[in-house]
């Protein structure tokens, strides 16, 4: 077996922080251009309806700028459309920039979403499709229930099985792109015609296929530092896993990836994709700072949680789909990261109506206590999380601290 460098468990944090800008200590305005340059950086950012304390898009935001609040990303969805919502691994906030490689995924949804959803769905929606689409041309955007018409086309639409026709329609053409999400109401998709939304970015000619698959994989691999093919093609969750790990064999042929090893959290090295420079640009970034944040479970740091659990040795799940009886922490808990390790985990909510952000409550990893300077930290923390939600103070349940997982 040829020999194969190895990089640190240390080193392999350090850098898979720093490429998800986590790295160093956040600062700047998280608005304006500051705020796409961070969305740009990281390439998208998931969105996500559960709202206990704020929303994940936020939270993620927040994370990387204590400056940021959620007002400050409406302006560039609907006012300057410099991002666009789509479809990567879940729903996601994205640079418009990257809008014409994202040509390839409506074309190849068209194909994968109309036999799911057909023996999901039925088929009624399929009669929906032009209609939907007449409908918007004629009358501007909409909600879903704008298209229930005069016959109530299905009762309710809330929740997957409960999708009228033309709410099916209307999802299957945004994720084919002929529609695109022209602002929201609350939570809900006001849905237009792509050209209306986005008309600079949707004249954009198609790239070649080699184009886009060259920009999602090196656009994965530079965001991820090291990676398996795998890896790389779940980051978009775009391409399909054959055709990225030939890309890969490709850029290793071509000499633009070499093999490493990356040890995992317990000092095991395993088999790993990198760019030729990385050893030497892992030297020269600095460590993590000592700064205690609580992240999103859906944070770019933890959204793959078999990669999360290799480099950090942290297993986390979100329970919200698991019986209350059956739950080993709670409903939607928050992992706390400090400096290059995940050390724990909150439960918390915004109690909105009394102004107070609850701490229900917390637990350590193994091998992790509360010292003086810890507990000062997540008291800075907390503060800095009830300021963004908009709350008054934080207030801790009785027994909220548990030491040990």
């Amino acid at each position: 077996m040829p020999h194969r460098p190895v990089l640190s468990n240390a080193d392999a944090r350090k850098l898979f922080l720093h490429r998800h800008l986590l790295g160093e200590a956040p600062q700047g305005p998280g608005r304006g251009d500051d705020l796409l340059n961070l969305i740009r950086a990281l390439g998208f950012v998931q969105v996500d309806s559960v709202n206990t304390v704020e929303r994940a898009h936020h939270m993620i935001l927040f994370a990387r700028r204590p400056a940021y609040r959620p007002a400050y990303l409406k302006p560039l969805l609907e006012r300057d459309r410099s991002l666009f919502e789509h479809w990567t691994h879940d729903a996601a906030v994205i640079p418009t920039e990257f809008f014409p490689h994202w040509r390839l995924r409506f074309d190849r949804d068209d194909r994968r979403l109309h036999a799911r959803w057909s023996e999901w769905q039925g088929t009624d929606y399929v009669d929906e499709l032009e209609r939907v689409i007449e409908h918007i041309r004629a009358n501007g955007p909409c909600l879903s229930s704008d298209l229930l018409g005069e016959e109530g086309r299905g009762g309710p639409s809330g929740g997957w099985w409960n999708w009228h026709p033309s709410k099916t329609a209307l999802e299957y053409n945004w994720r084919t792109g002929r529609l695109a999400v022209a602002r929201r109401e609350g939570f809900q998709k006001i849905y237009d015609l792509t050209e209306r939304v986005l008309p600079e970015a949707a004249a954009r000619p198609r790239p070649p296929l080699a184009e886009t698959v060259d920009f999602l994989n090196w656009g994965a691999m530079e965001r991820l530092g090291f990676a398996t093919s795998g890896h790389v093609a779940a980051f978009w969750a775009h391409l399909s896993p054959a055709e990225t790990a030939q890309w890969c064999r490709d850029q290793v042929a071509a000499g633009e990836l070499i093999d490493i090893r990356v040890e995992n959290a317990r000092g095991m090295p395993r088999p790993f994709l990198a760019p030729p420079g990385i050893f030497d640009e892992v030297t020269e970034l600095a460590p993590p700072p000592n700064r205690l944040r609580i992240l999103s479970p859906f944070d770019p740091l933890i959204r793959d949680r078999n990669r999360t659990e290799l480099l950090f040795g942290f297993h986390y799940r979100i329970e919200i789909f698991v019986p209350e009886s059956r739950r080993r922490y709670g409903y939607y808990v928050f992992p706390m990261l400090e400096g290059d390790r995940l050390i724990g985990r909150i439960d918390m909510r915004a109690e909105r109506d009394a102004g107070i952000l609850r701490v229900a409550k917390l637990w350590l990893e193994d091998g992790v206590r509360f010292s003086k300077g810890r507990m000062q930290r997540l008291d800075q923390e907390l503060a800095r999380m009830a300021r963004f939600a908009g709350l008054a103070s934080v207030a801790h349940a009785d027994g909220w601290l548990d030491e040990v997982a």
